[in-house]
């Protein structure tokens, strides 16, 4: 084996929401389907994308507030997921370059994977509708496992189905959870800038190797790795 070879990650493992695709139009958009029902005032989705990442609880949370009751909660996140889950790749794309990302990934050889908490039935569903669940070698949702992140568990599992040794994975993602459960399991992790970061994160104290202001940047942190 090569040293570029030897030096290159041999798997890669990405967040979904917020550091694969961009699916806050179509999460926003759910919730506001829910605002409406019940005549409240709808929010742009520059004041909810940061919640994007941390599924309908967050997103009802920032638009009803925190002081609903369980059962208001249940019922608005029922209607949320109905909605969603009819129009869950209306609006959701891969962020810019990212298909490119993935083509360089497939050439190199390199199996790559998605890790996410998003409920298996949604996670599917968009994938497919992005014709990427063939593509992926290992696809972890929220409830393929007993555990979530920031639990390590999922990011084991999965690269184990990619049949890579996790000190040789790296792990991409938008949230602090993504990151401590790299580090868990013993992964490198990168931080997905471009993704749904809130105003009150503070990222640079997560402990990630880098942050990746776009996609294609992750092109330029290969090459970097390969050099050394």
């Amino acid at each position: 084996m090569n040293k570029a070879a030897y030096s290159l990650p041999q798997g890669v493992l990405f967040d979904l929401d917020g550091t694969l695709v961009d699916t806050a139009p179509d999460l926003v958009n759910a919730l506001n389907a829910v605002l409406q029902v019940e005549g409240r005032e709808t929010l742009t989705l520059a004041q909810a994308r940061p919640a994007a990442s941390h599924g309908a609880a967050a997103l009802l949370k920032l638009g009803f507030g925190n002081d609903m009751s369980e059962e208001q909660l249940r019922n608005r996140t029922r209607l949320f997921l109905d909605h969603y889950s009819a129009n869950i790749c209306v609006d959701s794309e891969l962020f810019a370059g990212m298909d490119l990302v993935l083509e360089h990934l497939e050439a190199l050889g390199i199996p790559w994977g998605v890790v996410t908490n998003k409920p298996a039935l949604l996670t599917l569903a968009l994938l497919d509708e992005l014709r990427l669940r063939e593509r992926a070698y290992s696809v972890v949702s929220g409830d393929t496992l007993a555990v979530a992140k920031p639990h390590p568990e999922p990011l084991l599992y999965a690269a184990s189905q990619c049949e890579v040794e996790p000190a040789h994975c790296i792990y991409i993602g938008d949230a602090e959870r993504d990151i401590e459960a790299a580090k868990r399991a013993g992964m490198k992790a990168l931080i997905a800038g471009y993704g749904y970061i809130g105003a009150d994160d503070q990222p640079d104290t997560w402990g990630a190797q880098g942050v990746l202001q776009q996609p294609l940047d992750f092109m330029h942190w290969l090459t970097i790795q390969a050099a050394h």
